[in-house]
């Protein structure tokens, strides 16, 4: 078994971690509506209040952090945990967000696609031209889901585009080491999409019947609902695994998937790699609250602007 290291508890379903240089970790409690840095030491301090539901998060161009904002989620509460269940009944809808690290300032770059209203971004990953790949999960009503969407947009403001529809709860999303392909994990049905990239924000689309114009990885079947994605130096995927809690590590070309389990909490969200050479993976473990870390085999892959 991996040694697992608890690093912080106590977080309010804790997301998009970015391990930062200086050793602490950036991630998002999604319940509390806030931005939040974990030290070391496992003290946090809150760097911004978003409010809604700050859910994906990223370092850009500019050194300030982007967050996936998806409006908020209505909440189930136990003995010790926390669960999402349906859109917030104060839902308006999702956003992109620009916090500057320093000052703790919000600001709200994207309300709209050129199609559609944001509905539940998720996940982004920033592109070496001041662009970031980001998925639109949609929200839950009681009858009822959203189709999910990846966009790309500029860092700046000015330009926001489909890439991908429709898409059955996009999550996940990264980009492989080389830069040219995008991966996009959908959580219900368990499946990992590949997209090649031909230009900035553009992608080639695989003919029918691909329901959405990407190639398929893998598809896991069994209950396993992919959530939150990192790519490591080799070209792996690795997906953080809901109900058969863990990683799942995907090879580049689909053809061998292993998981790695972490107990003690059904809903393993997210991961991110940092610390020396990148050699340490950081997993947020939401249910329960919980910041974790974990040694793992080689390295994570370089992330634009922020390992560089």
């Amino acid at each position: 078994m991996t040694k697992i290291t608890e690093i912080a508890s106590g977080l309010r379903f804790p997301e998009g971690p970015i391990a930062m240089p200086d050793g602490t970790v950036l991630l998002v409690e999604i319940e509390r509506g806030t931005l939040t840095r974990v030290h070391p030491d496992g003290r946090t301090e809150v760097i911004a209040e978003t409010g809604g539901g700050p859910n994906g998060a990223a370092i850009g161009p500019d050194g300030a952090c982007y967050i996936c904002n998806n409006g908020g989620f209505a909440w189930m509460r136990g003995e010790g945990t926390l669960r999402p269940h349906m859109q917030a009944e104060d839902y308006k809808g999702g956003r992109i967000e620009r916090v500057d690290l320093a000052t703790g300032r919000v600001d709200v770059l994207y309300t709209h696609g050129p199609n559609h209203k944001l509905n539940g971004p998720n996940d982004l990953v920033f592109d070496p031209h001041g662009g970031f790949y980001f998925t639109d999960l949609g929200k839950v009503r009681e009858r009822e889901q959203d189709r999910g969407c990846v966009y790309y947009a500029k860092a700046d403001g000015s330009l926001i585009k489909e890439v991908a529809f429709p898409l059955m709860t996009p999550n996940g999303c990264g980009l492989s080491p080389d830069g040219r392909t995008l991966y996009v994990a959908e959580t219900w049905t368990g499946r990992v999409w590949a997209y090649d990239i031909t230009a900035p924000g553009e992608v080639a689309k695989a003919p029918w019947p691909a329901p959405n114009g990407g190639r398929l990885l893998a598809g896991v079947g069994g209950f396993n609902l992919f959530d939150s994605l990192a790519v490591d130096a080799a070209g792996n995927v690795c997906v953080a695994t809901l109900f058969n809690p863990g990683i799942t590590v995907i090879s580049p070309d689909g053809a061998r998937v292993r998981h790695i389990p972490i107990a003690g909490d059904a809903y393993v969200t997210n991961i991110c790699f940092g610390g020396k050479d990148l050699a340490t993976a950081y997993v947020t473990l939401s249910m329960t609250g919980r910041l974790v870390s974990l040694p793992w085999a080689g390295a994570g892959a370089k992330l634009n602007y922020l390992n560089t």
